[in-house]
C-alpha cells in the first residue's frame, strides 16, 4: 500500500494517464501541486505568460496529436483567466483537462482572498466539471477527468481543487483505476446497421451527390476510411474549416473547403446536389447561410458521435449516431459488396457541371504590381514547406487566406479557431505543436490585430527554445472588421484602424528572436525562404501586405449557399 498526500496523488494519475506536457502558471492555491511536480521528473511543465496562452498550447498539442492537453493554474484571476481558451476548446470539441487551485474547502463562499465559483463560472463552456471533495477521489477523478474529454464528442473538462485537498502532511491510499464506468455516460461505439444500409442504398442511387467532411472526421481519425469511400464512389468532396486536411486538397475529387468563404465549386455543387453525406459536421451558420434555403434539393445522411447534434439546425433524411471511423468502415463494407453501382452517365454530368464552376472562378485573385496580396504569401509559404507544414492562425482575413489556398492534404496540420474565433490563438498553439513535433515546420499566420493578443509568449518561446515561424500579414488594421464595413456600412472605419503600431522586428529581437519586414515583392520569396531555413530560430515575418484586399468569395448574408460575392463589383 503506497501513501500519498493529495498533491502527489494527483501528478501520480498523470503519470499513469501518460500524460508529458502541462502548459500553466503558478498561484498560491496550487503551490502544493508545484511543489509535487518539482520532487518529480515525468511529467514536464511549460511556464507560459499568461493562463489563456496555456489553455490555447495545450489545444494545440491537442488538435496536432489527437491526445488531450492539460493546463493546470490557481484560483480566481489564473482560473478565469482560462475561460477564452476553454470556450475555444469547447467550440471545437477538443479535448482538454485544465486543473485549477481552488481556495481551501473551508472557505469556499466566504468570498476569500482569490476565490471563484470555477465551476459555476465554466459550467457553460465545458463537457464536464468537477470539484475535489477529499484527497483519496483524485486519482478517480483525474482518470474519469481524461476518459470524458477524449471519448465519445471530446472537450474540455474542469478539476476544481481546493488547496486543503493537496496539504503535503495529510497523506491517503493511492489506488489509480485502470477502467471508467459512468452509468449516465456512455458514448456510442458503432452505428445503427439500418440505418447504415438505407444510407448506402440512397448514395448509390443518388445523380448529384457531394460528401460534407467536418472536424468530426480529423477528431474520429477517420480521414483514411472518407478518403477511401470517395475514391471508391467517385463522389465530389467538400470539407468545413475545420474539416481541413480530412480529404487531401490537392486530390482531383477535392472541391476545396464550403461556407462562408468557401470555394465557389463547392458551394455551388452542395446548393444543386440531390444527396449530401454529411460526416462529422454540424451545419454551423458559416456554412448553412439562411437555413431555409439551405440545399433545397437535397436529402441529407448525417453521420455523428453527439446525438444532440444531428437534425439540430438542419433536419437529417437518415440520422446515423456512432464513430465516423466504424461507420464509414461499414458503409465501405457495403459499398463493396453490393451488386449495385452509381449512375456512371449521372456522375459524368455532375462533374462536367462541378469543372465548369471551378473553371468559373478557381480561387482567382488579381495580382498588383506594386503591392503584396496576402494570397500570393500563403502561396509562396506553401511551396517552401512542401504543403507539409503544421499552420496555425489566428482569427481574420489572414485566416481565411492561409484555410484557402494553402492546400492540406493531411489531418491535423491545420490548427485554428473555428467556433468561437478567438484572437490571439494562433501563437500559443503554434508553441503547443512545435513543442511536440520540434522537427516539422510550424507556422502561425496572424495579423497584427490578433498577434498582439498574446504576444507575450515571445518570451516563453525563448525560454524553451520554439522557433516557430511568425508570418505577420501586416494590413495596418483589422482586416476583417475593415471588410465588413466596406461592404456593409459606406467604408465607414469604426475603429478597425490601429494606429501606432509597435516595430515588429525590434520587438521580436528584444525577446532574442528574429525579425524580417518585408514590404516588398521582390523580397516575399528570397526573405519567407531565408526565414524557414533558419531551423532552429523563431522568426517573426512583418509582412505588409495590400491593406485594400478583401477575402473571396464570401456568401450574401442570409442567402443560399449559391449566392455568392466572387470579388468587390462580381456578385452571383
Amino acid at each position: 500500500m503506497e501513501l500519498l498526500s493529495g498533491a502527489d496523488m494527483l501528478i501520480r494519475s498523470l503519470q499513469d494517464e501518460g500524460i508529458e506536457y502541462i502548459y500553466g502558471y503558478p498561484g498560491g492555491a496550487a503551490l502544493h501541486i508545484y511543489d509535487a511536480l518539482f520532487r518529480q521528473d515525468k511529467v514536464k511543465h511549460i511556464l507560459v505568460r499568461h493562463e489563456q496562452a496555456a489553455v490555447h498550447m495545450a489545444d494545440g498539442y491537442a488538435r496536432a496529436s489527437g491526445k488531450p492537453g492539460t493546463v493546470l493554474v490557481t484560483s480566481g484571476p489564473g482560473a478565469t483567466n482560462t475561460i477564452t481558451g476553454i470556450a475555444t476548446a469547447f467550440m471545437d470539441s477538443i479535448p482538454m483537462v485544465v486543473l485549477c487551485g481552488q481556495v481551501a474547502s473551508t472557505l469556499i463562499g466566504e468570498d476569500a482572498f482569490q476565490e471563484t465559483d470555477m465551476i459555476g463560472v465554466s459550467r457553460p463552456v465545458v463537457k464536464h466539471n468537477m470539484s475535489v471533495r477529499h484527497p483519496e477521489e483524485i486519482p478517480a477523478i483525474i482518470r474519469r477527468a481524461y476518459y470524458i474529454a477524449s471519448t465519445g464528442r471530446p472537450g474540455p473538462v474542469v478539476v476544481d481543487i481546493p488547496k486543503d485537498m493537496t496539504t503535503p502532511n495529510e497523506r491517503y491510499e493511492y489506488v489509480f483505476p485502470q477502467k471508467v464506468k459512468l452509468r449516465s455516460y456512455s458514448p456510442a461505439i458503432r452505428g445503427h446497421a439500418g440505418q447504415i444500409k438505407k444510407a448506402v442504398d440512397m448514395m448509390l442511387a443518388s445523380r448529384r451527390p457531394i460528401i460534407y467532411a467536418g472536424g468530426g472526421v480529423v477528431l474520429g481519425k477517420a480521414s483514411k476510411q472518407l478518403t477511401e469511400l470517395a475514391h471508391a464512389l467517385g463522389f465530389p468532396v467538400t470539407n468545413t474549416l475545420m474539416g481541413i486536411g480530412s480529404f487531401p486538397a490537392t486530390d482531383k475529387q477535392s472541391l476545396g473547403w464550403l461556407g462562408m468563404h468557401g470555394t465557389y465549386e463547392s458551394n455551388m455543387a452542395m446548393h444543386h446536389s440531390d444527396l449530401i453525406l454529411a460526416v462529422g459536421a454540424r451545419f454551423d451558420d458559416r456554412v448553412t447561410n439562411a437555413t431555409e434555403k439551405f440545399c433545397p434539393g437535397a436529402r441529407i445522411v448525417h453521420i455523428d458521435i453527439d446525438p444532440a447534434s444531428i437534425s439540430k439546425t438542419v433536419d437529417a433524411d437518415v440520422p446515423i449516431v456512432g464513430p465516423v471511423d466504424a461507420v464509414l468502415k461499414e458503409m465501405l463494407a457495403l459499398v463493396a459488396e453490393s451488386q449495385e453501382k452509381p449512375d456512371a452517365d449521372a456522375l459524368d454530368a455532375w462533374w462536367k457541371q462541378i469543372e465548369e464552376w471551378r473553371a468559373f472562378h478557381g480561387m482567382r485573385y488579381e495580382t498588383s504590381d506594386t503591392h503584396i496580396k496576402p494570397q500570393e504569401v500563403i502561396e509562396a509559404i506553401w511551396r517552401i514547406t512542401n504543403g507539409d507544414a503544421y499552420v496555425t492562425s489566428d482569427v481574420g482575413q489572414h485566416q481565411m487566406f492561409a484555410a484557402q489556398y494553402y492546400k492540406f492534404d493531411k489531418p491535423n496540420r491545420w490548427i485554428n479557431s473555428g467556433g468561437l474565433g478567438t484572437m490571439g490563438f494562433g501563437l500559443p498553439a503554434a508553441m503547443g505543436v512545435k513543442l511536440s513535433y520540434p522537427d516539422s515546420d510550424v507556422v502561425c499566420v496572424t495579423g497584427e490585430g490578433s498577434i498582439q493578443m498574446n504576444i507575450q509568449e515571445l518570451s516563453t518561446c525563448s525560454q524553451y527554445n520554439l522557433p516557430v515561424k511568425i508570418v505577420n500579414l501586416n494590413n495596418q488594421a483589422l482586416g476583417m472588421v475593415k471588410q465588413w464595413q466596406d461592404m456593409n456600412y459606406e467604408s465607414r472605419h469604426s475603429q478597425s484602424y490601429m494606429g501606432s503600431l509597435p516595430d515588429f522586428v525590434k520587438l521580436a529581437e528584444a525577446y532574442g528572436h528574429v525579425g524580417i519586414r518585408i514590404d516588398r515583392k521582390e523580397d516575399l520569396e528570397p526573405k519567407l525562404r531565408e526565414a524557414f531555413a533558419m531551423k532552429d530560430r523563431l522568426v517573426f515575418l512583418d509582412i505588409y501586405v495590400d491593406p485594400h484586399e478583401h477575402v473571396y468569395p464570401m456568401q450574401v448574408a442570409r442567402g443560399s449557399m449559391k449566392d455568392m460575392w466572387l470579388s468587390k463589383t462580381e456578385r452571383v
